[in-house]
């Protein structure tokens, strides 16, 4: 028989779950060399004997141990992904971008779910630093009061074993953990918004946030303010809550519950929780655009199929995704323009 070539037996003969041994024994090398070619040593294993490796591998069912990967390069061949959500369709169009970069580097993509709980992401911080992915993306906003001191640490010793960390805005802690950042124009982008919609003859605004403290909601807050008040307008009272549609339709009650003018401009500090706004509106009897107008931010998929149409800001959520990964596998990187878009919609019809 060709020593190359696997045995009849390959397939069959093994009648467990197939090892490196097996596949070593079946190859006819050494496990030393069968672990080189398969678990992702930078050591360098002649072509002929990769070659019986890996077709010994491939007839044996064998999967590399992705633990004994980890330990050969020093790193998993994963990136792990943080979000407060996954069924936000903000994070899943992140995860989209995320997951197109590791397809074409031949990379998995793991998400962890931390519900903005900071006690919650340290926990997943250090289950994952045990399993020494690549990269870890931060995905989910954090509160300026957070404390921070815990995951600092966390980070800080991931990246010390060969990790590289990438946030969506500031890292955790005082920023001496180090990591790339992948900065969204939030305050622009809701500035200009807050512009165009006093262009539109809007005087008067509610806002919807999340607690106060959360950076992404206080810099669209304070944005559209500025941009609104440039314009003779004035956002009057803000209602807090946290990114959930429901929390949006909650704090849209209460603002009805205070009383809502005609006219009456509602800023909702992401898509999701506009949606949420408009669907209270609803169920109060009364009409969205024509009596009481919303707009968000994001620019999520929903938010051009309801009606009438929600008035946003477009962010380009893939794009920022995919260039998270990109931030974590190339050296070199520096973060490419991800220019936000005004998308005036029905939901905002131009006062007379």
């Amino acid at each position: 028989m060709n020593p190359g070539s696997p045995s009849p037996r390959a397939a069959s003969a093994v009648g467990h779950a197939a090892t490196l041994q097996d596949v070593a024994r079946e190859a006819g090398v050494s496990l030393a060399t069968a672990s080189r070619v398969l678990n992702g040593s930078e050591r360098k294993v002649a072509g002929p004997f990769r070659e019986r490796v890996e077709r010994a591998a491939e007839a044996l069912g064998y999967t590399p141990n992705v633990s004994a990967q980890a330990t050969a390069r020093g790193h998993s061949p994963v990136i792990a992904l943080l979000v407060a959500d996954i069924a936000d369709p903000y994070f899943g169009q992140i995860a989209a971008g995320v997951a197109r970069g590791a397809d074409e580097q031949g990379l998995v993509v793991t998400i962890s779910i931390t519900e903005r709980d900071p006690e919650r992401e340290n926990r997943i911080l250090r289950a994952l630093r045990g399993q020494r992915p690549q990269g870890l993306i931060l995905a989910a906003s954090r509160a300026d009061d957070a404390e921070g001191g815990s995951a600092s640490a966390e980070l800080e010793a991931f990246e010390r074993y060969g990790g590289r960390v990438v946030a969506f805005g500031d890292l955790p802690g005082d920023g001496d953990a180090g990591g790339r950042t992948i900065l969204i124009d939030n305050a622009g982008g809701a500035e200009e918004l807050g512009r165009r919609m006093a262009a539109l003859g809007y005087r008067a605004a509610i806002g919807i946030g999340a607690a106060e403290g959360v950076r992404t909601s206080d810099d669209r807050l304070n944005g559209f303010a500025r941009g609104f008040a440039s314009g003779g307008g004035a956002m009057d009272r803000i209602h807090r809550g946290d990114f959930r549609r429901e929390s949006g339709a909650e704090a849209m009650a209460a603002a009805l519950d205070e009383g809502v003018e005609p006219g009456t401009l509602v800023f909702g500090m992401s898509d999701v929780v506009a949606l949420g706004a408009m669907s209270a509106i609803r169920a109060a009897g009364r009409a969205v655009g024509t009596d009481i107008a919303v707009c968000g931010f994001d620019d999520v998929s929903a938010s051009g199929d309801v009606t009438p149409a929600l008035t946003t800001v477009r962010v380009p959520l893939n794009e920022a995704g995919y260039q998270a990964f990109r931030a974590v596998v190339d050296d070199d990187w520096t973060q490419a323009p991800l220019p936000v878009e005004v998308v005036v919609r029905g939901s905002t019809p131009g006062l007379a």
